[in-house]
This record gives structure tokens, C-alpha cells and sequence, in this order.
């Protein structure tokens, strides 16, 4: 007999793991605390495997909570857009400024189903230095921009906050003295955020790598070179801290959303505004 994964289900996953508590998912979704667990292990069933890391502080996916995650999201998405797209035809060009820690995340794909949807639609996705992103957006060629709120190029709709975790390079001792970090090159709330959580946990550290892109971050913890600061979705499950304790707790980034003051009413950046809301 086929396993099918319910959409309701899911929803309860989600939203579980995002607050970080079945208490707070319940009350977010409306259900009693029982009835939400009771969803959680029948999703827990179909799966196969256990997907949350329960305690009294909380809980956590486990390595296959943290694989269902992506997908999950991904279908719940295409659910709403689904419903809210059929019968509407969209056409047209919207270009999307992205941060580019977050281009290796779901929402391009998110972008790129609804394009399927919308054979007419022409999306375009930048991944630029803030100056750049500025031009682009002056010059018309971007109408949203989806960054840290002190890089938009203008002031925000709407703004969120995001945690930031430790990644951790293979075979690194992360008590090591001096604790040796993986840096972006450039001066940003990242690097500024993770020298100072460690300061502040009188750490002592150690440049071990530096480059411009995330790319290269992510290259040097493959190599086993440190430690660094990153959004939960560009952690590989292998490069989790496994010792939270050992590390000193990182502060959330507030991201935001921008558009051009220039498409007020337009359907096209309407539904992408609404899908870059919905997933982040």
C-alpha cells in the first residue's frame, strides 16, 4: 500500500520545528498539545523514522527531521500556490535581489515552481554586493530585495528575525584554544556577530580562513579547517555542532524585504512578494 505524507501533517512538523516547542506549535495552530503529538508520531509512522529530538527545553529535528524538512516546506508551498495561482495567468518579468546566504536554500526552488506555473513569467534572481544591489534596484532591473535590513536598499515592508548556528568543519576540536574560525573576508553583521559572541565568552580565536563567498566558507569547513557562523538551511546535517554548550550562543539576523515603489499593483511581484514571505 502507498505511504502517502498528509499536508496537515506536515504542517504540524513544520511549525513544530520552527517554534521549537509542540506547546507553542499547538497554540499557533490552534490544537491542544496532545492532539498535535498525537499528528507528529502519526507523521513519525508513515516516515519510517523518528523526526524530532524531544526534551523538556524543547525540541529539534533529527538527522532525518532535518532531511523531511526542505521537502516538507516545499510541498506545503506548492499547496497554497497551487490554490491561489490556478486559474490566474501571470506574465511578465520580476527580478529578485537575494542575499546569498540564502540562494542555496529552498527559495529558489520556490521561485522556479512558480514560474512553472506561469510559463509567461520571466524570473531573474541577483545575488549582488550591496552597492551593486543598490544600482540594480535604482535601475529598475531588480523590484525586490530580500537581504539584512542594513543592506536593503531602501527601507523594508516587512522584516524578520533568523537564528544563526554554528557549523563545524570535519575532525575540529571546537575547544580548541585558540578556536580556529572561518570568516567571510569582508566587513559584515556575520563576522562582526560571531567575534563577539566569542569574546563575550572570553574565547579565544584564531582566523583560520577567509574568503569573500559562501561558497568558500563552506569549502574550507569540508576541509576540516574551523568553525563558522551560518543559517541553519546552508548547514550539512555532518557539520551540526554537536556540543552546543562548547560554543557561545549566536544572535538572531534580522532580514527584510524591499520593493520598488514603482510596482504598486502589479500581480507578478505581488505573488512573489507572497511566495518570499510565506517561506522565509
Amino acid at each position: 500500500m502507498a505511504r502517502d505524507l498528509e499536508t496537515a501533517l506536515l504542517r504540524s512538523f513544520v511549525t513544530a520545528v520552527r517554534a521549537g516547542s509542540i506547546s507553542r506549535a499547538a497554540t499557533a495552530l490552534g490544537h491542544t498539545q496532545p492532539a498535535l503529538s498525537q499528528q507528529l508520531r502519526r507523521l513519525e509512522r508513515t516516515v519510517g523514522r523518528p523526526l524530532l529530538n524531544r526534551s523538556p527545553s524543547g525540541v529539534s529535528p533529527t538527522r532525518a527531521g532535518e532531511e523531511l524538512l526542505p521537502y516538507a516546506e516545499r510541498i506545503l508551498s506548492l499547496c497554497t500556490q497551487a490554490l491561489t495561482e490556478t486559474g490566474r495567468a501571470l506574465t511578465g518579468h520580476c527580478g529578485v535581489g537575494l542575499l546569498e546566504d540564502l540562494a542555496p536554500s529552498h527559495l529558489p526552488l520556490v521561485l522556479a515552481d512558480l514560474a512553472r506555473l506561469h510559463p509567461g513569467v520571466t524570473l531573474e534572481v541577483l545575488c549582488l554586493p550591496a552597492a551593486a544591489m543598490r544600482d540594480a534596484y535604482d535601475a529598475g532591473r531588480v523590484q525586490l530585495v530580500l537581504d539584512e535590513v542594513i543592506y536593503l536598499p531602501a527601507p523594508p515592508r516587512w522584516t524578520v528575525h533568523r537564528p544563526l548556528v554554528w557549523a563545524v568543519g570535519e575532525g575540529v576540536d571546537v575547544a580548541a584554544d585558540p578556536l580556529p574560525v572561518v570568516l567571510f573576508a569582508n566587513t559584515c553583521t556575520w563576522r562582526t556577530s560571531t567575534l563577539e559572541a566569542l569574546a563575550g565568552a572570553d574565547r579565544r580565536w584564531r582566523v583560520a580562513f577567509e574568503s569573500d563567498t559562501l561558497a568558500g566558507l563552506l569549502a574550507a569547513l569540508q576541509a576540516g579547517l574551523g568553525v563558522t557562523a551560518l543559517m541553519p538551511a546552508n548547514v550539512d546535517p555532518a557539520m551540526a555542532c554537536h556540543h552546543p554548550d562548547a560554543l557561545p550562543t549566536l544572535p538572531d539576523v534580522e532580514l527584510g524585504l524591499t520593493r520598488h515603489p514603482r510596482t504598486g499593483g502589479d500581480p507578478l511581484v505581488d505573488a512573489v512578494e507572497t511566495a518570499l514571505r510565506r517561506m522565509i
